[in-house]
Order: structure tokens, then C-alpha cells, then sequence
């Protein structure tokens, strides 16, 4: 299911959205110029779940390496889906949990829902030497805010029937509750398949962070219970 826009307004300009988006661009077209290069860079920036583990008994002298990749692969992705769909997720969903919180306590919010998501894909496969890029932890703590802020709203979505898209408008809490079932069952699935790679998509990433933003979401909005209300 693709979102194509919510029935929720927003009384602000969603700034850190927006700054957040361009920043996405602007690193994704700096990897497309890279060339042969990227691999390195990828593996440089990207969170590598092995090489963390490696690092954590080498002293302080390594914390950058082994910290830094936490918060620098939320700005990488590894292909223009990848990025175009979170980015339209970002956006349609963001805006109106960004109102509600304001800018600075929207952004820190983003931050810590993907250090959640990190950390549990992170021990979720531990010996896996593919680095994890992507928004996709921070945006589903996004995707679990605006679910507590606004658990009347609506979503206009594609939606696949038999062979072709339809466009159907679906309560939001059926639109996130479905995309965050799929991704608990389909990371619990690839556990489980010890033949697979520990690496791919990292769908426990997308649980640790939607999980982390509906705990979260009640520190850092502004107006909880108006939210709530709204239909």
C-alpha cells in the first residue's frame, strides 16, 4: 500500500520534514556520483552490525566508529525506491506529528526512534557484515506517533486489488497497524529461516522503531488529548 496523503491538517509549516528530506536527497545523489567508490562508502557509514560488536571492548579511541554509523545511516539509502517511499511516508505522516510536538522536539524524537530501531536490528543480527542504510527505523516511530496523535484520521492510499491499484481511503490506525504486522511477521520469519543471510531488509528495525515512537510520542507532544480529539 502506497499513502498518498492524510485527512489531518497542520497549522505549520513542517520544517524539520522538509530539512530532513532535502538532507535524504542531498546525501543519496552524493552516493549516485560516487561511482566505484560507494561500496567503500557505504560500508564506511552504514551501520554494520558485526563490526560493531567488534569494536565494543576496543576503548574510547573507537567510539566514533562504532557510534557514529547509528546516526549517519539514517541519512543513506540504497536505491531510488528505497528512498522515494520513505520519503512519502516522511512527509504525509511527519508533518502533523512535527505540529504537534514542534520542531526541536520532533527532530529529537525522529533521532531517538532511530537509535531504537538501530539497536534492535543491531542484536536482532548481530554477526551480519551488511551495513544497514535508511530512514526506515526513525520514520516508523514516526508512523507510531501520528497512530497515538491521531487515531481518527484517515489515509488515501494505493492499494493493490487482484492485478491493479485502486485508490481507497482506510482508517490510519488499519493502514499502520497492517504495514507494522507485515513487518513483524516478516522479520520473524527471516530469524527463523537459519539458511538466509543475516542481513537484507532490516525489518526489526522498522518494529524497534515504531515501538519506540508510540512510547515516546506522549514525552514530546504538545496536545495530546486535542489530538485525540480530531477528526
Amino acid at each position: 500500500m502506497i499513502p498518498i496523503r492524510d485527512t489531518e491538517r497542520r497549522t505549520a509549516k513542517p520544517l524539520v520534514v522538509i530539512l530532513l528530506i532535502l538532507a535524504n536527497a542531498v546525501v543519496f545523489l552524493y552516493e549516485l556520483s560516487l561511482g566505484n567508490r560507494l561500496e567503500g562508502f557505504v560500508f564506511n557509514w552504514g551501520l554494520v552490525p558485526d563490526k560493531y560488536f567488534q569494536l565494543a571492548g576496543m576503548g574510547p579511541s573507537t567510539y566514533m566508529d562504532r557510534f557514529l554509523p547509528i546516526y549517519t545511516s539514517m541519512f543513506m539509502h540504497g536505491g531510488v525506491l528505497h528512498i522515494a517511499f520513505n520519503m512519502v511516508f516522511l512527509y504525509i505522516f511527519g508533518d502533523n506529528v512535527e505540529d504537534h510536538m514542534g520542531k526541536l522536539r520532533f527532530l529529537l524524537f525522529y533521532l531517538l526512534c532511530g537509535t531504537a530501531a538501530a539497536y534492535l536490528q543491531l542484536y536482532a543480527s548481530p554477526a551480519s557484515q551488511l551495513p544497514m542504510v535508511g530512514a526506515s527505523g526513525a520514520i516508523a516511530g514516526v508512523l507510531g506517533g501520528y497512530l497515538v496523535l491521531f487515531p481518527r484520521a484517515r489515509v488515501l492510499a494505493l492499494v493493490p486489488i487482484f492485478l491493479f491499484f485502486q485508490i481507497v481511503e482506510l482508517p490510519a490506525y488499519l493502514f499502520i497497524g497492517f504495514w507494522f504486522v507485515l513487518q513483524f511477521l516478516v522479520g520473524t520469519a527471516s530469524l527463523m529461516d537459519k539458511a538466509r543471510d543475516s542481513g537484507g531488509t532490516a525489518y526489526f528495525a522498522h518494529v524497534g522503531g515504531f515501538v519506540a515512537g508510540l512510547i515516546l510520542v506522549k514525552l514530546f507532544a504538545r496536545h495530546v488529548t486535542a489530538a485525540n480529539g480530531n477528526t
